[in-house]
């Protein structure tokens, strides 16, 4: 008996460790099915994603989900070292390796001593009496300090590749709005092919990183952006849609490009979809119609730029959007994260112009009386004051909203400058006022002094 549980604690060891190396160091996809850290993560996400489900679309439930990826993260780490703790323990009780207490030890001193061992705490109190026990003592520690050392230059290399992601996740609200579309992106971008040739391959070397991360180190894909309306399948979405519309509405220097920058988004999508075995879900609903993409199409128009609108071009579109389709939503499903739509759903806002601020969800705009100093472009008069509400933030802003901003910023510093300025001048002032008013009761005594002298 005494046998099979020591065979059992070192089978367990050892499963712990190569499903470790599998997660922390192994940079390559692993396919097989029964994995401690796969069937952790199913359980786990499946109960956090079914209390979530019941909690509506607001912040909260972003912030609770958010949660999820560190969370679990720190629970892994802890739940590996507890099952070495317990493995060594089993090793050592099943061969009989005595303790120095009485009767020989029960199996929960045998747990004290693997936790003291496997933490490197040295305090000596209960050690094994049999050569065999101290060398799975010196074993055990060993394996310990190891997995503590990886574990510690693990987590600066996760949180390395998830700031990677979000950088260009960032960058991409003043083009494509937030939540991005495909229609916000072309809006700014297509009228410049060059311009529109860097980004797309921009967005080709963020596809194969986040492809490369994911793939290496799969809880990336539970670290959620810091905004709501940013996520890293948002974002990849967006790229597919933009790239598959330049693709066969554009014959342009930026075509090729384009293919290439779908190509590798769509190997994103699909191999993290089968390494995570999600399932395509055929059934969902087409996120761009024909109705919807003819306004689309309007909406470019309206802004000089022209796509190929024929049955031949539609064709192509919706052909690579019933293969792209399926995967996404397997995906967004999974993440719980929605899909982007084709087409903006909130009101697109420019603050270069101030068009479009009186009907922003994030704050009601109230215009004062008091006229400020014109900026350069001579665009904004006047100084517009943002109440926050409670909703959630939902705008979309034109690649020009960034100078716009920062010359509101830097006109904003003046004033506080020049208001700083008035105050130290009115303090000076209030010192010359109390200098005068010593130098006159001064004054006053001095009288006061002669005129007594003058009496005596």
């Amino acid at each position: 008996m005494g046998s099979l549980i020591a065979a059992a604690g070192a089978l367990w060891i050892v499963v712990i460790i190569w499903d470790a190396f599998e997660a922390i160091v192994l940079p390559r996809r692993v396919t097989r099915r029964l994995r401690p850290t796969r069937m952790f993560y199913r359980v786990t996400w499946r109960i956090w994603s079914t209390v979530a489900r019941r909690m509506p679309m607001s912040g909260r439930r972003e912030t609770y989900l958010s949660f999820f990826g560190p969370l679990s993260l720190l629970v892994l780490i802890a739940a590996w070292a507890a099952s070495l703790v317990v493995g060594f323990a089993l090793v050592q009780n099943g061969l009989g390796a005595g303790l120095n207490v009485a009767g020989g030890g029960s199996f929960v001193d045998y747990l004290y001593l693997s936790g003291e061992t496997f933490f490197t705490l040295g305090l000596g109190d209960i050690v094994p009496a049999s050569r065999l026990g101290r060398g799975l003592v010196v074993l055990e520690a060993g394996i310990g300090f190891a997995f503590l050392a990886l574990v510690i230059g693990y987590l600066p290399v996760l949180y390395q590749s998830f700031s990677r992601r979000e950088v260009s996740i960032t960058l991409l609200d003043a083009r494509a709005g937030s939540p991005p579309s495909a229609e916000e992106l072309l809006r700014g971008s297509l009228n410049d092919p060059d311009e529109l040739t860097a980004l797309l391959r921009e967005w080709e070397r963020w596809s194969a990183e986040v492809l490369e991360s994911h793939l290496s180190y799969p809880v990336l894909s539970y670290y959620r952006s810091q905004h709501d309306n940013q996520s890293w399948l948002t974002a990849l979405t967006t790229m597919l849609d933009a790239s598959a519309i330049v693709v066969v509405g554009v014959h342009d220097t930026c075509a090729r490009q384009a293919k290439l920058t779908f190509a590798m988004a769509r190997h994103t999508v699909v191999d993290l979809a089968q390494v995570l075995h999600r399932a395509p879900i055929d059934s969902s609903p087409d996120r761009l119609p024909a109705t919807e993409l003819v306004r689309l199409r309007a909406g470019l128009a309206a802004t000089g730029v022209v796509i190929a609108g024929g049955g031949g071009a539609h064709d192509q579109r919706a052909a690579r959007r019933r293969r792209d389709e399926p995967v996404v939503a397997a995906r967004a499903a999974d993440v719980r994260v929605p899909r982007p739509a084709g087409r903006p759903t909130c009101p697109t806002v420019s603050f270069e112009t101030g068009v479009g601020l009186g009907s922003l969800p994030l704050a009601r705009v109230a215009r004062t009386s008091s006229p400020l100093s014109e900026l350069r472009d001579g665009a904004l008069k006047r100084r517009p004051q943002l109440i926050p509400s409670s909703r959630r933030p939902c705008f979309h802003v034109f690649p020009g909203a960034t100078r716009g901003v920062l010359e509101l910023g830097q006109l904003l510093l003046q004033h506080l400058a020049a208001s700083l300025q008035l105050v130290d001048q009115l303090l000076g002032l209030r010192l010359g006022l109390a200098r005068l008013g010593f130098q006159c009761l001064d004054l006053r005594l001095q009288g006061r002094e002669l005129g007594l002298n003058t009496a005596a």
